[in-house]
């Protein structure tokens, strides 16, 4: 699949997954699509987490309380260090979004689906707590989202988004 052909599939699949095994090595395809994602002024402030391992899982969705991830055989867990990056700029939200936009791109790409999952962690700080003191996070550093890797059991589709024409313009807005 090409990468307009991954932009154009992709989508948030919130159902149950197949039970089969992600392998190692297309897990470790979607970290690096995460970690070549742009950087404010390069801080590279968003750290990644791969688990595959099925006693970890299953322990991180406990905690989550989502029906549709007590499936899921892979994930990534997605951690920010909100450092200063230039001057008294902040720019982790937009690194570690990039990289979270990048790994969708590719878990899309190679034939998996996933969905973004922050509001209920970063909404929720005693979740957020309990997931870093799972995945042993140290202080100075945030857990703030998880994605799910794994094949649907039923097909997913993608959200009706606007019209080009309304969202889109040449030179100016509007």
């Amino acid at each position: 699949m090409n990468l307009f052909e991954a932009i154009a599939e992709r989508y948030s699949y919130r159902g149950a997954y197949q039970n089969s095994i992600i392998p190692k090595e297309d897990l470790k395809k979607i970290l690096e699509a995460g970690l070549a994602s742009p950087s404010g002024c390069n801080a590279q402030t968003a750290y990644l987490i791969g688990i595959d391992d099925l006693e970890v899982l299953k322990n991180l969705t406990d905690i989550l309380g989502k029906q549709s991830l007590k499936t899921v055989t892979a994930g990534i867990c997605v951690v920010t260090q909100v450092i200063p990056s230039y001057k008294d700029m902040y720019f982790n939200i937009q690194d570690y979004s990039a990289a979270i936009e990048n790994m969708l791109l590719a878990i899309t790409g190679l034939g998996y689906a996933s969905c973004w999952i922050e509001g209920e962690i970063t909404a929720n700080k005693e979740c957020q707590k309990a997931l870093a003191e799972l995945m042993g996070i140290p202080e100075g550093y945030e857990f703030v989202a998880f994605l799910p890797v794994g094949i649907p059991v039923s097909p997913g589709k993608r959200a009706i988004h606007k019209p080009f024409e309304e969202r889109a313009f040449f030179n100016r807005f509007k």
